[in-house]
Parts: C-alpha cells; sequence; structure tokens
C-alpha cells in the first residue's frame, strides 16, 4: 500500500509507539478482540489519513476534525464495527463514508475487495493521494446514502458512522444473508449496531454504546403532526 506520510525516523517512531498504544490501552481492553483486526489496526499509520494540521493527534480516543465539518471515528469505534462484522478473506465490501480512507486500508487487510464512498470533495482527495496504488480498494466520490450499487452485491457493508435511518436502497445492495455494521443515532445517543438482510426483511440490533460521528445524509424523514 502507497501512503504519502512523508516523515524524518524519530516522528515515524513516534506515530509507531502511539500506534501500538492504542492498541494496548484502547482496543484489547474493550473488546477489539479478532486477531486479524488487532494486527491491521496495529500496522496501518492512522495519521496518514489525517490533514497535515491534525495527525499529531490520530491516536487520541475521541472524534477527530475533518475538512467539511465531518468528523473522524475513534479507534474504538471502528474497531468494535470491525470485530464484529467477523469479516472474512473472501468477502466483497462496501464501506459507506471513507473520509481520509483509513478504515479502508483496515478493511484491505481483512477482506478480498473494498468499495469506499465518500461525498465531500476534500476528504475523497485525502483518500484518493493516502491510498495510491492500492488495487483491493475502488474509492468512489458519491453521495453516502446511495452507496455504489455498480459494484453490489456485496457481503458486508460497513457504515463507519452514525445515521438515523439506512436507506432500503442502500440495504438493497448487500446480497441476501450479507452482513451490515453502523453507528446509529437516536434522541441524540449513539450506538453500534449489526443486521443481517434476510428474506423477511432487515433490523439493526444495538451492541455498544460509544460515541460516533454522525454522517450527512441520514435523517429519518420527520412526521407532520397537527
Amino acid at each position: 500500500m502507497a501512503l504519502s506520510l512523508e516523515s524524518a525516523p524519530v516522528e515515524t517512531t513516534r506515530f509507531e509507539a502511539m500506534r501500538h498504544a492504542m492498541v494496548a490501552s484502547q482496543l484489547r481492553p474493550n473488546a477489539v478482540n479478532d486477531p486479524r483486526v488487532v494486527e491491521a489496526m496495529a500496522n496501518v499509520p492512522r495519521e496518514a489519513f489525517l490533514p497535515a494540521e491534525h495527525r499529531s493527534i490520530a491516536y487520541r480516543d475521541t472524534l477527530l476534525p475533518l475538512p467539511g465539518g465531518r468528523r473522524h471515528n475513534s479507534p474504538l469505534a471502528t474497531g468494535r464495527l470491525l470485530t464484529h462484522a467477523q469479516i472474512q478473506p473472501n468477502d466483497h465490501v462496501l464501506l459507506i463514508g471513507a473520509a481520509g480512507g483509513y478504515a479502508a486500508a483496515i478493511l484491505a487487510m481483512l477482506a478480498k475487495s473494498v468499495v469506499a464512498v465518500e461525498e465531500d470533495p476534500a476528504l475523497a482527495a485525502l483518500a484518493r493521494q493516502a491510498l495510491a496504488g492500492e488495487a483491493k480498494i475502488q474509492l468512489v466520490e458519491g453521495p453516502l446514502n446511495a452507496g455504489w450499487v455498480q459494484g453490489a452485491p456485496y457481503d458486508l457493508m460497513i457504515v463507519d458512522g452514525a445515521v438515523e435511518e439506512l436507506p432500503e436502497a442502500l440495504i438493497a445492495q448487500v446480497r441476501l444473508e450479507g452482513r451490515v455494521l453502523s453507528g446509529v443515532v437516536d434522541n441524540g445517543v449513539t450506538r453500534l449496531a449489526a443486521g443481517r438482510r434476510t428474506q423477511g426483511g432487515f433490523a439493526l440490533v444495538d451492541f455498544m454504546d460509544i460515541e460516533c460521528t454522525e454522517l450527512p445524509g441520514f435523517r429519518r424523514l420527520r412526521k407532520f403532526t397537527f
């Protein structure tokens, strides 16, 4: 994987130390226990997928600011989504909310192929630069809530952020018995949730309360009352 981050050796060593501290203090104690996910997150340089002015805080256990008013999910939120997804080596994955490409880079180490969707031009440009040369990832610039039907069906959809509601047209891009992992937001409270598309329908079931970044374009339609 060709990453665009250029650092002096001392700076690289400092980031490596912070990355391994993230694994030891943020991920392992909080049920990020899939060995493949842990290994991937221990090796993907999170700082390479952030704007230069925020790289020094790449490993904070918090949401980080991004261009366009967006925020980057915490390592723990992303790690728990990926762990609960039980990603298989042959999975074809749809990632909604690529941001700077961090989650896509991790998924590329775990799955067969990844379609990563990002609608913000500045974030898409950041991801395109950071992921240059990664053949397993197709970066698509377009509305998050539209997904990428041209790449369907997907074995797994990861929504790396919180939404009020997932459109039926987006769920339809996941194959029958395919899995969906997402953050959800309800009355200002964010959680992680999982579901599976079946012949009988689709629903998400919460599995962890955690702060998540809210993604644009997924508001539930409000009903008017008189």
